[in-house]
């Protein structure tokens, strides 16, 4: 048996390995401790883990899916399902050892469908890549998590991953007509149709999106896809405050315009990024909206115009849109860099997401302010203010003992703000390990035992990422 940072690593019985090996090949196989190490921790960057996981697969189709599991399920052995491990509640982590599942091999966009509007893919799929190739044929895939040139169909499933278009567009569970999914026990089936539309017995594909691999795997996907909009761009509306901004989110809704985007920043969001990626910002002002309209070009030009005229007439102090493509893309590249940004101010940065209804955005804000100053805690206030989704960004040092148990405090009274204001613990990042022991500040008791069964009949040993959720 071998240490490493006071975690446990335990050799795995060879019979075991060497039965993994005949499915996968030796070659799909890391076993070695040092090898593991990179898979026992996520993007939370918190050691959830007190075993390292004893051995990494590199499954490439359902066939050796369901044979491991088959092998898991005998001896009892934990199954982590994973790709590009870029989850931010520790939805990834071996806390108890066992098989960390990767999908990095099954990554084929098998058809795009014109006339029927969909597309087939297997787990380890980028999202960005499935979106260049849908645009080629003027499709769009619209859910767009801000990592998405890293993250993944299975990874998106697992948690019906949104991001900032999700105000428009919906978020994962909107454009999965099928799964198939992997059983505890080995077998492989289908959980809904290639059809618009299906209504035939319960929607065990919903069931399974955004269940974070806990009741089954999901080996391939039929998405839905939409026709690709003309044309997009983007505006920058700056107000003197957050509640400011709010109300002008809610004069833009109550006009009927549907922006596909609108985000918040705050301003020491605005700092951060400017210092980090100049692109003009200004970094004087206390909060900024970012809301991109697209269309065809003709809508395009009275969506902005009328946008930004109500911006103005509810206090808006500076409001511009992108004048071409290059400044466009400038603008979204600042805003998808405000983790690396944050990441300049501490060793460690933990993104924390909480959804509260839209009127109560500036509560929120305001409140998480207020936290993180009681505990010292540096703290970046953004998220998709169209859907009430607030993403603060908290940087600290973990090595240093106040500041990870000010955290906690901070992440506690986070998640009772966000539930007493009439909203929830997770919008698009899940629940997983950091926050499976809040679960009943937002669920009821008889809601969690339901919950508690429906683990069990998929999963009665309870091998499928344990520890998370429940």
């Amino acid at each position: 048996m071998l240490t490493k940072n006071h975690i446990e690593y335990k050799q795995f019985d060879k019979n075991i390995l060497d039965k993994l090996s005949k499915i996968v090949g030796k070659e799909n196989i890391i076993s070695d401790i040092e090898g593991v190490y990179a898979y026992s921790f996520d993007c939370a960057h918190i050691p959830f883990s007190k075993e390292y996981p004893q051995v990494v697969v590199f499954p490439q189709n359902p066939l050796q899916v369901s044979e491991i599991l088959k092998i898991a399920n005998k001896y009892k052995i934990p199954i982590i399902p994973r790709c590009a491990g870029s989850n931010h509640a520790g939805g990834c982590a071996p806390v108890i050892g066992g098989i960390i599942l990767h999908f990095s091999k099954m990554n084929k966009i098998f058809e795009i469908n014109n006339q029927n509007l969909t597309c087939k893919v297997q787990p380890g799929v980028v999202v960005a890549d499935l979106q260049k190739e849908a645009n080629k044929i003027g499709l769009f895939f619209p859910p767009d998590p801000s990592n998405l040139a890293v993250s993944t169909i299975g990874g998106g499933i697992s948690l019906s991953s949104g991001g900032p278009r999700a105000f428009k567009y919906g978020t994962f569970k909107d454009y999965i007509l099928d799964l198939e999914v992997v059983l505890a026990d080995g077998s492989i089936i289908h959980t809904g149709a290639q059809t618009a539309k299906n209504v035939t017995g319960y929607n065990l594909t919903q069931l399974i999106t955004g269940s974070e691999g806990t009741l089954a795997i999901v080996t391939e996907a039929t998405l839905k896809l939409i026709p690709a909009p003309e044309k997009t761009n983007v505006i920058l509306a700056y107000f003197n405050s957050i509640k400011d901004a709010v109300d002008a989110v809610s004069s833009i809704i109550n006009n009927h315009l549907v922006p596909s985007v609108i985000d918040l920043l705050d301003k020491k969001t605005i700092q951060t990024i400017e210092d980090f990626y100049p692109t003009g910002l200004l970094t004087d002002m206390e909060a900024l909206l970012l809301i991109e309209v697209d269309g065809d070009v003709s809508s395009l030009k009275h969506q902005e115009e009328k946008i930004i005229n109500l911006c103005r007439n509810m206090g808006c102090k500076n409001v511009k849109s992108a004048s071409n493509e290059l400044e466009k893309e400038q603008i979204w590249t600042a805003r998808r860099s405000a983790f690396g940004a944050c990441a300049r101010l501490a060793p460690n940065v933990i993104t924390e997401d909480v959804v509260v209804p839209r009127e109560k955005i500036s509560e929120l804000a305001d409140g998480i302010i207020a936290i993180s100053k009681k505990y010292n805690i540096i703290t970046m206030v953004m998220g998709h203010i169209g859907d009430g989704n607030i993403h603060p960004n908290f940087a600290l040092d973990l090595r240093n003992k106040t500041q990870k148990a000010n955290f906690e405090k901070v992440k506690t009274e986070l998640f009772r703000l966000a539930v007493n204001l009439g909203g929830t613990l997770s919008g698009e990042h899940g629940i997983g390990c950091q926050k499976a022991n809040y679960l009943p500040l937002a669920i009821d008791k008889t809601t969690l035992e339901i919950m508690s069964k429906i683990k069990k009949i998929f999963d009665p040993n309870y091998i499928l990422n344990p520890k998370k959720m429940l």
